[in-house]
């Protein structure tokens, strides 16, 4: 388990009055409560019923605060199969119950039956994530009567079977050992009696997070206007209510149930109308270990299956740039990846492949100067520009990684409808007596813009890692070890070929 988790599991004086939630953008959450204890001498029996439908039992820690030491537990039991109507059918098996039954040209009756099998299967996803596919295929067939499985009741009524429930079944009271919600059961050994509130920390599935960022342009210049939100989502199977609620952004690294299939997918949230300005920041953040713990100032209450949405960042007038990038190359990767780099130093079809879309990209940077300086979560981000009305017009979005202060945000929205790129190889020879390639290409840029604009030609030198630009019309600049940029400025209704020679050797 990560440093972070234990860290958050153990270390005192995390918990205040309410349950706490610090919740990870990774599908889990640590859930923190207070259990009100009382112990008598000797051996105690405990019970919690505020668990959550995916805890990790082995992940719980149970303690005293006042000298945060554990408790003496010898036995810790969690229960995930609250009473159901097909779990109550399991408890009768064998046992004569009453079925109320209604039909439409007949009065309402009741008549008993006998349940010979209740057709109830005990595991549910949790242990099939646990015990992998092949258990959980044998689970699902028992429930499946269509493959001969045990899911359907068989009740004998006046000395005849029947498959299915002549009606509604009416249940005696409830037993002992039947439970409304999961829960978690202690033995707890005590030398003397004692009175507390026990501190309860444990790691939950089905709880998530995500930012997104609407931004907003005006009609003329490249002055943002930016408002981030934070969406949690509850899929816990429990309600949190007034509970302190932190967020943690970063790579945690968690090790997903055997079996399991994944995290859920990205959640879609609507666009919408900004709102007011906050007198106080909604959420906080500070640096937490190697990640960011951002923090809800108010409680909150986030009830299970909710989506629940909290501002947590807000500039305005942040500076940006619009950059128009003609990356032309392409190149079929299914075809080449596995050759060996031999067949692609001299494969003639390599890197000859082009397209004509020249991309829109806007940057800005997350510096303090610039209105924002904060550790931008990843997420969606929503681009619109106000039209001469007025009227937001929704203009591209993609998504950000983490993204440190100081660092520059740059995100693709779109492909530009009025610039148009253009790219041919013009020459190719290869010496594989004597190890060397040689190459040439021609860009040719078109402006069909009615303002002056600037293109940056990314070029990909993917053959050798021994390269030499023999020839070329314009400056470049190095971005990479194999990547190079040409700058183009063109006026409105312009057209511009650069082009280039690259030598390799090996």
């Amino acid at each position: 388990m990560p440093t972070v988790l234990l860290l958050l599991l153990g270390l005192p004086g995390l918990l205040v009055a309410g349950p706490g939630l610090t919740i990870y953008n990774r599908n889990f959450a640590v859930v923190r409560d207070i259990v009100p204890i009382e112990l008598t001498t000797g051996l105690n029996a405990v019970a919690y019923d505020g668990a959550t439908y995916h805890l990790e039992p082995d992940s719980v820690v149970l303690r005293n605060p006042r000298d945060g030491q554990p408790l003496n537990i010898l036995e810790q039991n969690y229960r995930n199969d609250p009473v159901t109507q097909e779990l109550l059918l399991s408890i009768f098996e064998g046992k004569t119950i009453d079925f109320f039954i209604r039909e439409p040209t007949k009065p309402d009756r009741t008549v008993p039956g006998k349940i010979i099998r209740s057709g109830y299967v005990a595991h549910g996803g949790q242990a099939m994530q646990r015990y992998g596919n092949q258990y959980a295929m044998t689970q699902m067939a028992m429930a499946n009567p269509g493959y001969g499985g045990a899911g359907q009741p068989i009740i004998e009524m006046d000395g005849t079977i029947r498959f299915g429930l002549p009606g509604q079944p009416v249940f005696p009271s409830l037993g002992d050992e039947t439970i409304l919600k999961p829960q978690l059961n202690w033995k707890i050994e005590a030398a003397k009696a004692s009175k507390f509130d026990a501190e309860l920390s444990y790691i939950t599935g089905g709880m998530s997070w995500e930012a997104s960022y609407n931004v907003v342009a005006p009609e003329k210049g490249d002055l943002l206007d930016i408002v981030g939100w934070v969406t949690l989502d509850n899929q816990s199977g429990r309600d949190f209510a007034e509970a302190k609620i932190q967020l943690m952004a970063g790579d945690v690294n968690k090790l997903p149930p055997q079996g399991a299939a994944g995290n859920i997918g990205d959640r879609h949230s609507r666009a919408r109308q900004m709102p007011a300005p906050a007198s106080e920041p909604a959420v906080t953040q500070q640096a937490f270990d190697e990640y960011h713990l951002y923090t809800l100032e108010r409680k909150t209450t986030l009830r299970d299956r909710e989506t629940k949405q909290v501002e947590f960042v807000r500039a305005t007038g942040v500076a940006s740039d619009i950059l128009y990038v003609y990356d032309g190359v392409m190149i079929d990767w299914n075809q080449f990846w596995r050759s060996d780099t031999r067949y692609r130093r001299t494969n003639e079809e390599f890197g000859s492949q082009s397209q004509s879309k020249v991309a829109v990209m806007r940057e800005f940077k997350n510096t303090k100067t610039n209105k924002l300086g904060i550790p931008l979560p990843a997420g969606r981000v929503r681009f619109y520009r106000r039209d001469a009305d007025g009227t937001l017009q929704f203009t591209g979005e993609n998504r950000i990684d983490h993204t440190p202060a100081e660092e520059t945000v740059r995100i693709y929205t779109g492909d530009s409808f009025d610039l148009v790129g253009e790219r041919k190889r013009t020459a190719f020879k290869v010496d594989t007596s004597n190890n060397w390639a040689r190459e040439s290409f021609e860009i040719t840029l078109r402006n069909r813009k009615k303002e002056p604009v600037e293109i940056r030609v990314v070029e990909h030198l993917f053959r050798w890692t021994n390269w030499e630009i023999t020839e070329k019309s314009d400056t470049f600049l190095e971005l990479k070890s194999d990547e190079i940029e040409f700058r183009v400025a063109l006026k409105p209704g312009e057209e511009r070929k650069v082009t280039y020679s690259v030598y390799y050797s090996w």
